[in-house]
């Protein structure tokens, strides 16, 4: 059997009233521990669900990679490039594409008796992936859009409702300038939505790839580009670099020039501020290891100077300074353990509270999400778990060196 665990286990055990000291130390130590383990893991679980909620909006309204016109992505403008089958196969083959869809791009404005507001009319045909719209719809229902007839459907942001003071099921006037002249169509509004990111609910409504087509003039394989959704977001950069080597600075048979773009390189401002979490967390996380650590130590000196007797009888038999120091840290280890189950407790109890009920409120219009999102990521919080237990060990090795210095012949007779 181990000698250092067995004689932790046994001290671990130990009840009686006479370690009136240490019992408060270790519970200071265990708590100390738990604590910080639940503020790490709502710490880590928080920022993982907000990056991914937020990032998944942004991607939502677009895609990871945009292929367009050079000029168009350079300079904000709205040329056409070509998007026929054999372009459209071309970039769906390409390792790590999901999913590759077209879009075209017209500004217009919307029109009611008493009001007007001028919006980004997107244009979306029939292989759109509305999973993300559909999932924010609040009114009304997604449409099926086409790319050879014009349907007269309209999907607007609640923003844009409350300002036109409409609903779904409403008709409403589109006006569109075009060349020389104005061009005007009425829309149906099939469905409202709220995504809470405001920067897209002001300006995008969507309609069908036909109509923002036909408006702008262009060709019927023509359009403002084509959104990919990747399979691993974890590999944007990897498919980034491949959709580039194939497409970019390629003429089409119109001599406009393919270029691309990542999501991230569209968005800095939203991943640049998602990426400054990272830090809060790593923040946090050095200060909770900290607390747990201190506590930790100070409960473990306190144990030592109130096992002196015992330290003292042990190396009176012949036990060996290492093996003593091995019984404080089992005994440390368990008070340690202990803390690690109450922390998780507590820490995931909390997170599932807030998953299924949403208890804790945001402001959408400063954080784009109304209720704080949590995701649990099991494998990350197992790693918490190791790294906490083997960081507050190894903090306790320098305190445990004390033991060295304890003389059986004096520790005997001390009181």
């Amino acid at each position: 059997m181990n000698l250092p665990f067995f004689l932790a286990s046994r001290i671990n055990k130990d009840h009686t009233a006479t370690r009136k000291v240490s019992r408060p130390a270790i519970k200071i130590g265990m708590w100390g521990v738990a604590i910080g383990l639940a503020v790490m893991i709502i710490s880590v679980c928080v920022v993982i669900g907000f990056k991914h909620t937020i990032r998944d909006k942004v991607v939502g309204f677009g895609s990871h990679i945009t292929v367009s016109d050079f000029l168009s992505l350079q300079e904000s403008g709205n040329n056409p490039i070509c998007l026929d089958d054999s372009m459209m196969h071309q970039l769906s083959s390409i390792a790590g594409v999901g999913h590759v869809q077209r879009y075209a791009m017209k500004q217009g404005i919307l029109k009611t008796n008493e009001d007007f507001l001028g919006v980004m009319f997107k244009g979306v045909g029939p292989e759109f992936d509305s999973t993300f719209i559909a999932a924010n719809m609040i009114e009304g229902h997604m449409p099926v859009f086409s790319d050879s007839v014009s349907t007269n459907q309209l999907v607007i942001s609640r923003l844009m409702a409350d300002k036109l003071r409409v609903k779904a099921g409403d008709r409403i006037f589109a006006y569109f300038l075009g060349t020389d002249d104005i061009r005007t169509r009425r829309f149906t509004i099939a469905g409202i939505y709220a995504t809470n990111l405001r920067h897209f609910d002001e300006s995008i409504c969507l309609v069908d790839l036909y109509s923002t087509v036909k408006l702008n003039g262009w060709q019927p394989d023509q359009a403002s580009g084509a959104e990919l959704t990747l399979k691993d977001f974890e590999q944007l950069d990897q498919v980034a670099k491949e959709v580039n080597r194939e497409v970019d600075r390629t003429p089409d048979k119109y001599d406009n020039t393919y270029s691309s773009r990542t999501v991230i390189a569209a968005n800095p401002q939203i991943f640049s501020w998602l990426d400054l979490l990272d830090l809060n967390v790593w923040i946090i996380l050095g200060l909770m290891v900290a607390v747990a650590g201190f506590t930790m130590i100070s409960g473990l000196l306190i144990i030592i100077l109130e096992r002196t007797q015992m330290i003292g009888l042990l190396k009176a038999i012949g036990a060996k300074n290492r093996t003593i120091r091995h019984t404080f840290l089992w005994f440390a280890a368990f008070i340690i353990g202990k803390g690690l189950l109450i922390g998780n407790i507590i820490g995931l109890g909390l997170c599932l509270l807030q998953h299924f009920t949403g208890i804790v409120k945001l402001d959408a219009a400063a954080y784009y999400v109304e209720t704080v999102p949590v995701e649990i990521n099991i494998p990350l919080i197992i790693l918490l778990n190791i790294a906490t237990l083997l960081l507050s060990v190894l903090v306790l090795i320098g305190p445990s060196y004390l033991i060295s210095h304890i003389h059986p012949s004096k520790s005997m007779r001390y009181e």
